[in-house]
């Protein structure tokens, strides 16, 4: 009876909470597709923050998509390539990087790409509105590999799949609920949506993804989506881990406005 009595009023311990590896700081940054200005802005911001923080091992992860739809995705990538020189950063493949590479390889993958964004990239590397629009689709696609040079290309073929930090993982557009990490498809990892977002039971890992717009953080547990929409809303969130705690810096210009940083609760 004593025992029973001592269990019933013994404090229950709370779960564990996911963690990223002691003495490690991770900045995740969600789709930014073009969006020069934000990301500016969202790296300044998160130089600061690191700054202001204590020391810890500082690792950056960009979700993929940081081509399309925005006006500057030339500038996207040769920032983060800078970036790079002094940071460790690294790059996931998103969708729309795989299309803009299947752009090289035939007309009609450039036409694909195209519809869904590409043209503003096509611009952004030095072809004129003017210019553009005076162009067939063929004679787009033999000037295409003149305006992106084959090292810029290779730099973009190199980017990562997946990204592990100790209870997390990091992909672009999520993954396969019914296969463990360690046999997830490409295709899955840069495209999957229903299957995923669907999915309500626990992952292998809390997984860390873009590639599907929310209007603000979505936190479900088993997952994390950070892409705001930054093309369209203004909105570039970069979710913040350090042990077991997270937190947001968002970079914000609504209605074409000066851009702004938000800083998100300590817990979300």
């Amino acid at each position: 009876m004593l025992n029973k009595l001592r269990d019933l009023f013994r404090t229950k311990q709370s779960p564990r909470l996911p963690a990223v590896p002691a003495g490690t700081r991770y900045y995740v940054i969600g789709d930014i597709h073009g969006r020069l200005d934000l990301y500016d802005a969202l790296i300044a911001a998160i130089e600061e923050d690191d700054r202001r923080e204590s020391p810890a091992e500082t690792r950056i992860v960009l979700l993929g998509d940081l081509v399309d739809r925005g006006p500057d995705s030339a500038g996207v990538i040769a920032r983060t390539r800078v970036w790079q020189q002094s940071r460790k950063v690294r790059v996931l493949a998103g969708n729309h990087e795989e299309m803009f590479l299947a752009a090289f390889e035939k007309p009609e993958a450039l036409r694909h790409f195209l519809k869904h964004g590409g043209r503003e990239t096509v611009l952004s590397y030095g072809l004129s509105k003017k210019q553009f629009n005076a162009l067939s689709l063929e004679e787009i696609f033999a000037l295409l590999p003149k305006l992106v040079p084959e090292s810029e290309r290779d730099y973009i073929a190199n980017f990562e799949t997946m990204v592990r930090a100790g209870d997390y993982v990091f992909v672009h557009a999520g993954i396969d609920p019914a296969r463990p990490l360690s046999e997830q498809k490409r295709s899955d990892l840069l495209w999957i949506r229903e299957r995923f977002l669907n999915h309500e039971g626990p992952l292998e890992k809390v997984v860390v993804h873009g590639h599907t717009i929310f209007e603000s953080v979505m936190d479900c547990g088993n997952r994390i989506g950070i892409d705001t929409g930054a093309f369209r809303s203004g909105v570039l969130t970069a979710l913040v881990l350090e042990g077991d705690q997270r937190r947001i810096l968002q970079a914000c210009a609504s209605n074409g406005g000066p851009v702004e940083i938000s800083h998100g609760d300590r817990a979300i």
